[in-house]
């Protein structure tokens, strides 16, 4: 949610920012009509309450001084329950504008206008025509689509055998760095959500349709653990001493992917249920620049270590997520594809989610104000899963294990 204040003194770069993200002007209008109008009825309402109560006399009220502390007090009363309407309206507004851009995101329309940042690594040159990881994991008997399609439907995988374990070992993996090595607590969560989680990361009420609800309850399935990791303070004051605070979690993402019917709909690398190793910090105001930078670089050691080669790319300001107010993707390389397909995205949402979710700190033992928040994929195993078949195959459909798996795998299940 978009700090109020910010909203009045800077009204017109706001909108100008919020353009370029793909805000309808007309609908950033009738934001700040509504804010506008909230004050007024505000303000209406805190002058009638103190003509009120000086209309209270101080001895026996006579029948004409009870009659006007009478009208007063039910004039009160409807304004009151107008006020009560308008700040309903401007909650719903407020909850459907984005995140403004950081000053320093590239503005652009859409994907295409994406910066490269850097490429890390050197994409393999292959000596044989490289397999796609769905052929290559059907073959090594690691996946298999078709039966899940007959327990699920499309869009779902069963990982068997050597491959159950592997995406495993991944997950196992990512989450020993993170914890030993970039100093984030873990944490297993539940999968289902409630309604005030999802508002509070800005899942709702803007992606509704993207997401698996329970009928009849107030219990949403996780598109991603940055929902779970982010609420863990949902409503409370953090003590500023203790910042950062850095969480990683394991879990299930649960995602209908409306809208993208035909797009990759082979393999791995777009299903209704994936396995996600997220981290969330909370850090104050003035260190969350560079704490999204330290948080790319947490996510890109695990890349690093796979010996995957992969890039950095910022998106500009038409691809930016609705709650982030700048975003890094790391994007690996698949040889089957000849390209680069997204595996992490690290965003600073500044205070915009702790707002929403009334998550602020206190120094002293006084509150200073609302956190920031960072959130990253470290990594989606998945997609880490498909991108280590592609890249570690061998001309006879076996896979060559990066060495950072071999303590995991044993010596013996290096190479399969």
């Amino acid at each position: 949610m978009i700090n109020p204040q910010h909203l009045r003194d800077n009204t017109e770069a706001l909108k100008q920012s919020l353009l370029t993200k793909g805000v309808d002007a007309g609908e950033f209008d009738n934001y700040v009509a509504l804010d506008q109008k909230w004050r007024a009825v505000t303000q209406e309402t805190e002058v009638l309450q103190q003509e009120r109560n000086a209309s209270i006399p101080k001895g026996k009220p006579s029948p004409e001084e009870q009659t006007k502390l009478a009208e007063l007090s039910k004039s009160v009363k409807a304004k009151q329950a107008e006020l009560q309407v308008v700040a309903e309206e401007l909650k719903t507004k407020a909850m459907e504008i984005p995140n403004a851009p950081l000053p320093d995101v590239p503005v652009g329309k859409d994907e295409s206008e994406n910066k490269v940042i850097r490429e890390v690594g050197t994409p393999r040159k292959f000596d044989f025509e490289p397999k796609s990881h769905e052929v290559l994991a059907e073959e090594l008997g690691w996946l298999d689509m078709e039966r899940a399609t007959k327990i699920s439907g499309s869009r779902f995988a069963l990982f068997m055998g050597a491959g159950a374990k592997l995406e495993r070992v991944l997950t196992q993996f990512m989450l020993d760095k993170h914890t030993t090595e970039h100093g984030y607590t873990e944490v297993q969560a539940a999968a289902l959500v409630q309604s005030s989680a999802l508002e509070g990361t800005g899942q709702l009420p803007k992606f509704a349709d993207d997401l698996y609800r329970m009928e009849g309850l107030d219990l949403w399935l996780s598109p991603t653990a940055e929902v779970q990791l982010t609420n863990l303070y949902q409503g409370e004051i953090l003590e500023g001493p203790s910042l950062p605070l850095r969480y990683v979690a394991h879990a299930p993402c649960f995602r209908k992917e409306a809208g993208s019917y035909g797009k990759d709909m082979k393999g791995i690398i777009r299903n209704h249920q994936f396995d996600k190793v997220e981290l969330v910090q909370f850090v104050r105001p003035e260190d969350s620049s560079a704490g999204l930078e330290k948080l790319l670089g947490h996510a890109e050691a695990i890349l690093q270590a796979l010996e995957l080669p992969y890039r950095v790319v910022e998106l500009c300001t038409g691809d930016l997520g609705f709650s982030a107010a700048k975003t890094y993707d790391l994007e690996v390389w698949f040889p089957s594809q000849n390209a680069y397909r997204e595996i992490s995205s690290c965003s600073n949402f500044l205070d915009f989610q702790a707002r929403r979710a009334m998550i602020r700190y206190k120094e002293e033992g006084k509150v200073s104000g609302y956190v920031h928040t960072l959130n990253g994929s470290g990594l989606a195993v998945g997609r880490t899963f498909a991108a280590l078949l592609e890249n570690s195959q061998t001309d006879t459909g076996n896979i060559n294990h990066p060495r950072a798996l071999v303590p995991y795998l044993g010596q013996e299940n290096a190479i399969v």
